[in-house]
């Protein structure tokens, strides 16, 4: 049954159904997006518009996101017919197999006055990782999608494993203004999992979580009071907001190595709001080697988010655990995936296999 978006007005105790709208022009839909992509829902960088490929054929968006895999979105007005499954397929074999680190640099240079390198740190706050375009995604953007090509992309996503979906947005229109509703067909966090899952490792059910310190975080505050957090922007609170109770972590520091695992209690809230094991205070008046964590701490946006951690083993930073190659992510929370590593942490950190 294809995917069907109502809305409804409340008044009263009554509902009035909104009618809804055929957006007019799909350059209205494209602009948005480029102009604000946080409507996607999901965290990429676009790095181009209307990118030529090999057979002269025009991707609407390219973006990548914070792995440095590209992301190929292609719009359609209203009803999308069957042949725009094909085409994106089409426009993902090009990015696979043709597009090139030098062709990426040039597209990112046209559409953004920037460097590849340059357009990722300003955007994920940290380096362009060694590898880029190691895979790819696809992502149909829609109002509707007819039964054919939802059966389609549902058969290449469950079936083949193709890393496909499609964004729904719904335009509705009432005498006071227009409305547009966005939902995914697909959970695009379960999609990613899946494709991450095909490409590495199986996960080892630990989380690789960063501690990030600086002027708004501390490891020993972590250590002494039993949390992880981050913050200071929506994306970074988000992370956090990931770990649910009972999820098993491991604590990394930047250029120093691992430095505690245990297990989360409780889930994200923001640093105002948490009360430390054993302590009659809120965090943020008890005594922190890092005050800064009460910045913000009124702005759910910008916010310390913490999650309850308890500890079974921790080290200082001088202690911290690691061998060359060891895994390590700028992401704030990720997969921790790599065998050697997990053998090595296993050991390291007396936890059972």
């Amino acid at each position: 049954m294809p995917f069907s978006m109502k809305l409804w007005q409340v008044q009263g105790n009554d509902l009035r159904e909104i009618n809804r709208e055929a957006l007019n022009e799909e350059q209205r839909l494209e602009d948005w997006v480029v102009k604000d992509p946080s409507i996607l829902g999901i965290d990429v960088l676009l790095i181009g518009r209307q990118v030529t490929t090999a057979n002269r054929g025009r991707v609407d968006l390219l973006a990548i996101d914070d792995e440095a895999n590209l992301v190929v979105l292609e719009l359609k007005r209203d009803k999308t017919p069957r042949e725009i499954v094909a085409q994106a397929l089409d426009y993902a074999s090009w990015v696979k197999n043709d597009l090139s680190y030098e062709q990426i640099e040039t597209i990112t240079k046209d559409f953004t006055g920037k460097t590849l390198s340059q357009a990722f740190s300003d955007h994920y706050d940290f380096p362009v990782p060694q590898v880029v375009n190691g895979t790819h995604s696809i992502i149909i953007l829609a109002s509707e999608l007819d039964d054919s090509s939802e059966r389609i992309v549902q058969y290449l996503a469950e079936e083949y494993g193709v890393p496909i979906n499609v964004l729904f947005f719904t335009f509705f229109k009432t005498a006071s203004g227009e409305f547009v509703g966005r939902a995914w067909l697909n959970d695009p966090e379960k999609m990613q999992e899946r494709t991450q899952a095909r490409n590495k490792a199986p996960w080892s059910g630990f989380y690789f979580v960063n501690v990030g310190e600086g002027s708004t975080r501390n490891w020993d505050d972590c250590r002494k009071y039993g949390f992880l957090s981050a913050g200071q922007g929506e994306k970074y609170g988000a992370a956090m907001k990931k770990l649910k109770t009972d999820d098993l972590v491991f604590a990394y520091m930047k250029g120093l190595g691992y430095v505690g695992f245990g297990t989360v209690t409780e889930e994200a809230m923001m640093a105002c709001s948490f009360t430390p094991e054993g302590f009659d205070k809120k965090l943020l008046d008890l005594p922190l080697k890092q005050p800064g964590m009460s910045v913000n701490k009124d702005d759910p946006a910008f916010s310390e988010w913490v999650v309850r951690i308890k500890w079974s083993k921790t080290f200082e930073r001088n202690e911290a655990k690691r061998f060359p190659g060891i895994f390590a992510n700028q992401n704030i929370v990720c997969l921790l995936r790599d065998p050697a590593t997990v053998d090595f942490l296993r050991k390291e950190f007396g936890v059972a296999s």
